[in-house]
C-alpha cells in the first residue's frame, strides 16, 4: 500500500495510471494540504512525501514538478502550480505565462518532475525526470493539466502534451520519465 502526496485530481490519476501495476492510495481527506517552503523541486517532493508517510505510518510518494523557461529566468519553476496566484486555475497560469512570453522568440523551456518515495522508517529516494521543449504561441488541446497545453516536447512530433494521448505522453513526459526510475527501483529492491 503507497499512499500519494498530491491532492490534485489529474495529477493523482495520471500518477495512478504510470504505477497501475502497484496498490496506491489517494492522499487521505484528514491530511491536510502541505505548504511547498522549499526552494527545489527536490526539497519539496522529499517534504510533502515524508509528511504522508510519517501521518499515515505507510510508504508515501510525491511529486513535486514544474516549468522552467529561459527567457523568464527559469521561472516559474517551483511556483508552477500558483504562477498567477495562490489560488490561480491551469488558464490563469498559462495566460499568465504567454502574457509574459509575448514577443519573446526564445521560446525554450523545461519540464522538470522530482518523484520521492518516502518510507516510514524516514528513510526515503528521489528520482528526477526532464523533459526540454518549447512553448507555443497558443494554447492547443484538451488533453492532459497545468501548461500541458502549451507545451511542445523537443521529443515529439510538433504536438503539445494536451494534444497527446495518456500513454503517449507518458513515455516522453518528465513525470514518465522520473517514474520509470521509480518503478525500476521498487522492482529492484525486493
Amino acid at each position: 500500500m503507497i499512499y500519494l502526496a498530491t491532492a490534485n485530481p489529474k495529477k493523482a490519476a495520471e500518477l495512478g495510471s504510470l504505477l497501475s501495476g502497484f496498490d496506491v492510495l489517494p492522499r487521505p481527506d484528514w491530511i491536510a494540504e502541505i505548504d511547498e517552503t522549499m526552494d527545489s523541486f527536490e526539497g519539496n517532493s522529499v517534504l510533502k512525501a515524508q509528511t504522508i508517510a510519517e501521518a499515515t505510518s505507510a510508504t508515501a510518494i510525491a511529486d513535486d514538478s514544474g516549468l522552467e523557461v529561459a527567457a523568464l529566468g527559469d521561472r516559474p519553476g517551483v511556483f508552477s502550480a500558483r504562477y498567477a496566484g495562490e489560488f490561480a486555475t491551469d488558464e490563469e497560469n498559462v495566460a499568465k505565462l504567454l502574457g509574459e512570453l509575448d514577443g519573446s522568440v526564445n521560446r525554450e523551456a523545461k519540464f522538470v518532475c522530482v518523484i520521492t518515495i518516502a518510507f516510514p522508517d524516514g528513510t526515503f529516494s528521489s528520482f528526477r525526470g526532464e523533459t526540454t521543449g518549447q512553448i507555443a504561441y497558443v494554447s492547443t488541446g484538451s488533453g492532459g493539466f497545468g501548461y500541458d497545453p502549451v507545451f511542445i516536447p523537443d521529443d515529439g512530433d510538433g504536438r503539445t502534451f494536451a494534444e497527446m494521448g495518456v500513454s503517449e505522453k507518458a513515455s516522453i513526459s518528465h513525470r514518465g520519465r522520473a517514474i520509470a526510475k521509480l518503478v525500476d527501483f521498487l522492482a529492484n529492491s525486493g
